[in-house]
């Protein structure tokens, strides 16, 4: 059960949705949660956000890769340290 004022935004609405409650390209409420169901994400999207994201994946590339685009995991990074699932071919997070 979802608390009152979650929201799901349902990225399959277009083939019937995950939730079976969606509303193909609605914005309803239901029990106090707000579905999204819009069908066309990347229209309603700004061009400025794709750049925001571009910049943070880059962001955490540095951190992860030399300036010779060599591998370099410093674990002692906090972000690192939190994004890293395996290590050596062992899961170091679960």
């Amino acid at each position: 059960t979802m608390k009152p004022g979650s929201v799901i935004v349902d990225m399959a609405a277009e083939q019937g949705g995950n939730c079976p409650l969606t509303e193909k390209d609605k914005v309803v409420v239901k029990h106090g949660v707000t579905l999204v169901g819009y069908t066309n994400f990347p229209a309603l999207v700004p061009a400025d956000s794709a750049a925001l994201y571009a910049r943070n994946v880059i962001d955490f590339l540095k951190l992860i890769v030399d300036k010779e685009g060599a591998l370099a995991i410093n674990k002692e990074d906090e972000i690192v340290a939190a994004c890293l699932m395996t290590e050596g071919g062992q899961v170091v997070k679960k």
